[in-house]
């Protein structure tokens, strides 16, 4: 289960959120392998911002650095709200 709306009303910078589904590099973030795997689902991050496309002002695009080894936090990620959950073991969202 992804974000529902009323998670995303109450989540800000600072929140702990979860990678709901292993999240791959696209080529955002230029210091890692693009296809390097981000975050394993379950891993866990903090929201830094968030913001919104700006082609599409209705669509949330979240601003998370995950914990990586040694807890760590990694590069900041660009994710979409169906990337999250609010706990570990969330399942990923349905795409259709």
């Amino acid at each position: 289960m992804d974000l529902s709306e009323l998670e995303r009303a109450q989540l800000g910078p600072g929140d702990l959120v979860y990678a709901a589904a292993d999240i791959y590099n696209d080529g955002g973030i230029p210091d890692l392998p693009e296809d390097a795997l981000i975050a394993a689902a379950g891993t866990r991050g903090v929201i830094l911002n968030i913001g919104h496309l700006e082609e599409d002002p209705e669509r949330e695009l979240y601003l998370v650095r995950f914990e990586g080894e040694g807890a760590e936090l990694g590069p900041p990620a660009g994710c979409w709200p169906e990337e999250l959950g609010t706990a570990p073991n969330q399942a990923p969202a349905e795409v259709g």
